[in-house]
């Protein structure tokens, strides 16, 4: 089973750290009323998945630090190289966990013509494993939902992110 992954766009840090902190579970993406505007991507990780989504868009191989993601949650320190000591309390260890990914990858995704869509589902399915059993057309409407989501953000000025639950 994969990890949800849900991107949104938001305006700062702080906003996101506003929502996470309290207690009425008010959902970031999806349900009636989310916090923000974004999209379930359910399993599409950022780092590997949507670095593998941006490397197709661009016609480049992927590497790692493709989608120059930041942690903006949590706010605490991240643990040392030997990991969190805390496995039950720690939120680095625990989640959920929230990346703020680079301008360039958000323009990326809003710079995509339309007319691209099939190309790059095909670039994207055929160069990610992780992607092995999907079918090239099937990923069509999360290409378009996560480009017209980098073009709101975009136009607001707004900053890409994304969501990663256990």
């Amino acid at each position: 089973m994969g990890a949800i992954t849900d991107y949104f766009r938001a305006t700062t840090d702080a906003a996101i750290v506003t929502v996470l902190e309290r207690a009425d579970d008010t959902p970031l993406v999806g349900g009636p009323h989310p916090a923000f505007d974004g999209v379930e991507a359910k399993g599409v990780d950022p780092d590997v998945v949507l670095g593998q989504l941006v490397a197709a868009v661009r016609g480049v191989g992927w590497r790692v630090g493709l989608t120059e993601s930041s942690p903006a949650w949590p706010t605490t320190p991240p643990p040392g190289p030997d990991g969190p000591f805390d496995l039950d309390d720690d939120p680095w260890a625990t989640g959920p966990w929230v990346l703020r990914l680079g301008r360039s990858v958000r323009d990326t995704l809003a710079d995509l013509p339309a007319a691209d869509v099939p190309a790059v589902a095909a670039r994207w399915a055929a160069g990610s494993e992780e992607l092995a059993h999907a079918d090239a057309e099937d990923l069509h409407p999360l290409i378009e939902a996560l480009s017209a989501l980098a073009h709101r953000a975009r136009s607001a000025d707004e900053d890409l992110y994304c969501l990663v639950c256990p």
